[in-house]
């Protein structure tokens, strides 16, 4: 009998990516989407309409299951939907826990975030944190991934990353970053920038070996790099030429997150921070573990650029 796999998030980014990784490996899929039902799959993936919160929907997808993929995350709260760092990580991860324990899941993947933390001066960082403690208490047989910066054609910082390269969103002129200092003239954090498609593939590495039980890998890209390198990297390969990047004071950009309304700023207090931090981690023991490395931002970018 060919193994079911329980996804959230299925219809999302990353979700995408993983349930194209586990039909290439032949798994059935019980997909949990909350508004875009998947599309375009053949008979091997089964929708199941709701979210985190919908105990019937939860029981439903997780019936006869033998692994469960939590992928579900937020970066954005929104207070008029109810929807917080608090109860998406947090709650919604405790749901889908008891919901996997209930059904006789035994087999857990849960997708953090570099990071994540207790004591981290961000929401975003405390609560996949605590998300993780949930899942480490579960009782069943977990793994933990906690990429960087996820990119790919289908994802909204590559999406925005070609706005800006072509000049059709503000500010127009430059591609903007936060920087430290009265100024924004000291430089912000590093990333290791990592393609969907290997983190999808580590995803579905990590639950097939049960040599991954009890782990909690980082994962990140072969590249470490600014803020402006990547922009200019980004522009590069969308364009054929870097663009400008300029600076703006990351303590102004959080000012701005506290003083305007939400849809009027494209970023919020949390984003402006962790843009601060190191987000880079050493893959010498995921390389050791997996036998595999994620691909170059240049090698992945030169294949899907023209989609963007």
């Amino acid at each position: 009998m060919i193994p079911k796999v329980f996804v959230t998030g299925a219809s999302g980014f990353v979700g995408q990516a993983v349930v194209n990784e586990l039909l290439a490996r032949r798994y059935h899929i019980h997909a949990l989407v909350n508004r875009r039902p998947l599309q375009g799959f053949d008979e091997r993936v089964t929708n199941f309409s709701g979210g985190l919160f919908d105990a019937t929907a939860l029981e439903a997808a997780t019936k006869g299951c033998a692994a469960a993929i939590h992928l579900v995350g937020i970066i954005m709260e929104n207070a008029e939907q109810d929807i917080s760092f608090e109860r998406i990580h947090v709650q919604g991860t405790r749901n889908v826990v008891a919901a996997a324990v209930k059904a006789g899941v035994r087999r857990i993947v849960h997708m953090s975030a570099l990071g994540a933390r207790p004591g981290a001066p961000t929401k975003y960082h405390r609560t996949k944190f605590q998300a993780e403690q949930i899942v480490r208490e579960s009782g069943l047989d977990w793994t933990i991934v906690r990429p960087s910066l996820i990119h790919g054609p289908a994802g909204d910082f590559m999406r925005q990353e070609a706005r800006w390269a072509r000049h059709t969103a503000a500010p127009f002129l430059f591609m903007p970053y936060f920087g430290g200092g009265p100024f924004g003239c000291r430089a912000a954090g590093h990333l290791q920038p990592v393609y969907v498609g290997d983190v999808a593939r580590a995803i579905v590495d990590s639950m097939e070996n049960p040599q991954h039980v009890g782990e909690v890998h980082l994962l990140g890209g072969p590249d470490r790099l600014t803020w402006p390198d990547l922009h200019r990297a980004c522009s590069a390969a969308i364009t054929g030429s870097p663009h400008l990047t300029l600076p703006v004071p990351a303590w102004f950009a959080r000012a701005l997150s506290h003083a305007l309304p939400p849809e009027l700023v494209p970023f919020n207090d949390d984003m402006v921070q962790m843009s601060q931090e190191d987000n880079t981690c050493d893959m010498t023991k995921f390389k050791a573990r997996f036998g595999w490395e994620p691909r170059s931002l240049e090698a992945t970018l030169r294949e899907y650029a023209q989609q963007l």
